[in-house]
């Protein structure tokens, strides 16, 4: 499982802020607002990134193209968050970090016309930066701001920009 970008404490820092517009609110109320944004704008997909996001999706119908999850809330165990997909990929990544074997996974899955989602062992969090990187134009990435709401970032030209600076900050390769 060879690692390719390790989070530097700054980093770290600065990506405690949203990526993209948050939407603050219970689920219920951020569910509502994701999809009348779902319904004007038409994303050409949505990647969900989280267990809860992921979950609150599927409870309102609302089927990503791609769903990352750890089985994790708050970096506590949940029960598996069970989604209706049509291919599964398992994948080890640490936290802070984000492996070869994860990127791989996400190009994958976003290459097939099939809903998917993957199983991180580990922590996913990190993985929105790829999702963001390998989404189609346009599309939404979508994950949680504890406490706060849900953030939604549109895979823009310019955010992919931003997001490819990201990880050009990162460490490259593991720390061992």
């Amino acid at each position: 499982m060879p690692i390719k970008y390790t989070l530097t404490p700054e980093l770290r820092i600065k990506l405690k802020q949203p990526l993209g517009t948050l939407i603050r609110g219970s689920f219920t109320e951020t569910t509502k607002r994701f999809s009348a944004m779902v319904n004007k704008e038409k994303p050409s997909s949505i990647i969900s990134v989280g267990d809860t996001v992921s979950r609150n999706l599927a409870k309102n119908h609302i089927l990503p193209t791609l769903s990352i999850i750890d089985n994790k809330c708050m970096r506590k165990s949940i029960t598996p968050t069970m989604l209706a997909t049509e291919k599964t990929f398992y994948v080890k990544n640490p936290r802070g970090t984000i492996t070869e074997e994860a990127i791989a996974a996400i190009q994958e899955a976003l290459q097939s016309s099939q809903h998917a989602k993957i199983v991180v062992e580990g922590e996913e969090d990190l993985l929105t930066i790829i999702a963001i990187m390998q989404a189609p134009q346009d599309s939404f990435v979508l994950y949680g701001q504890p406490h706060e709401g849900i953030v939604v970032v549109k895979a823009t030209t310019d955010k992919k920009t931003e997001v490819s600076e990201i990880l050009k900050g990162m460490e490259k390769g593991s720390k061992n």
